[in-house]
């Protein structure tokens, strides 16, 4: 994410003036009373981030979300963002992505703004929507870029680093955020128990190691374990490949770049490949460096293709992961299968 704009802080400047929107920060721990609040699910209430504690002085009925995974949780749990971020890669013309377009379906409920497109917080649009909070739990977002925002509302930051909030995370302080703790419980609990059911009826994968990589024009990307779609593909009953920790470098916790030459080098039963077209994964899977690879001459390659639908499962949101799950277990299992065989 790029720093404020000059712009946005004029506007924010006149904004201020006549809006009395409020904004609670500090960096203090909550008293005992804010911190009974956020168990029971009363305000104000405190959540801690990477840039300090937001309160919350009352329940939000403005709540707008950026960046990722952040509008699907509030969804989920029933609240419906009144302005949310513009998602290009799997969105639909409006940017809207296809699970997100089901579930205001089924709920009735008209959908939000869209947030202009871009990764630039965009200052103007989310000050007009006159939000009482601002989730940005799973974003990019810069510490001057939340002191701005935190102008406009409460803003609830990521929890540690940005762009790598585990998507329960991002459940569970949604629901902390909205005082909807014992739903985001429940949602944590549902999804679980469709994840653990789809394991159970496909004990092929119990055991067998997966690497998960996206060759792009810039680089090769593996994933490590802390980064969400990984973690998400473990719960499935797979397992980490040990080249993955061997080969693991830079200073990202969710993933590393490798080396073409070097791709030999990643071993697992299965791999895992993201390709926006059949005919980019074709490309990679046919190259000379994609040929030193055990798994790709085996074929127990499990090709995910088609930008809505690594959208759904690179990382998964609470709307998302259930939405593509049956699709992504189908290719680990004729993956798996071909490894027993």
């Amino acid at each position: 994410m790029n720093g404020r704009r000059k712009a946005a802080m004029a506007f924010i400047s006149v904004l201020l003036g006549t809006l009395m929107l409020s904004t609670a920060c500090g960096t203090n721990g909550g008293t005992g009373d804010e911190q009974a609040a956020s168990a029971s699910g009363d305000f104000p209430r405190t959540i801690e981030h990477a840039f300090g504690e937001t309160v919350i002085p009352t329940d939000p009925t403005r709540v707008v979300a950026w960046g990722w995974g952040s509008a699907d949780a509030a969804i989920a749990l029933g609240v419906t963002p009144v302005a949310m971020a513009h998602q290009s890669y799997g969105g639909d013309d409006e940017g809207v992505l296809p699970w997100v377009r089901e579930a205001l379906a089924d709920s009735g409920e008209a959908t939000p703004a869209i947030l202009p497109a871009g990764t630039d917080v965009p200052f103007e649009a989310i000050a007009a929507a006159e939000p009482d909070l601002i989730l940005a739990v799973y974003s990019g977002i810069t510490e001057s870029e939340y002191e701005l925002l935190s102008e406009i509302a409460p803003t609830i930051a990521y929890p540690d680093a940005p762009w790598s909030t585990p998507w329960r995370d991002t459940i569970r302080i949604v629901g902390d955020a909205l005082g909807r703790v014992p739903e985001a419980t429940q949602l944590l609990a549902d999804i679980d128990a469709e994840v653990a059911e789809k394991a159970e009826a496909h004990p092929e994968l119990a055991g067998k190691s997966v690497a998960l990589v996206w060759d792009t024009a810039d680089a090769l990307y593996v994933y490590k374990p802390a980064d969400s779609r990984v973690a998400f593909t473990l719960d499935l009953g797979l397992v980490n490949p040990d080249s993955v920790d061997e080969l693991s470098n830079g200073d990202s916790t969710f993933y590393f770049t490798l080396s073409r030459e070097n791709l030999g080098e990643l071993t697992s039963d299965i791999l895992v490949t993201y390709a926006d077209s059949e005919q980019q994964s074709t490309e990679f899977l046919e190259s000379p460096a994609a040929q030193l690879m055990d798994q790709v001459r085996r074929g127990t390659v499990a090709e995910v293709i088609g930008t809505e639908f690594i959208a759904a499962v690179s990382p998964p949101t609470a709307l998302s992961l259930t939405w593509g799950l049956d699709d992504y277990v189908a290719l680990l299992s004729d993956a798996a299968e071909k490894v027993d065989g």
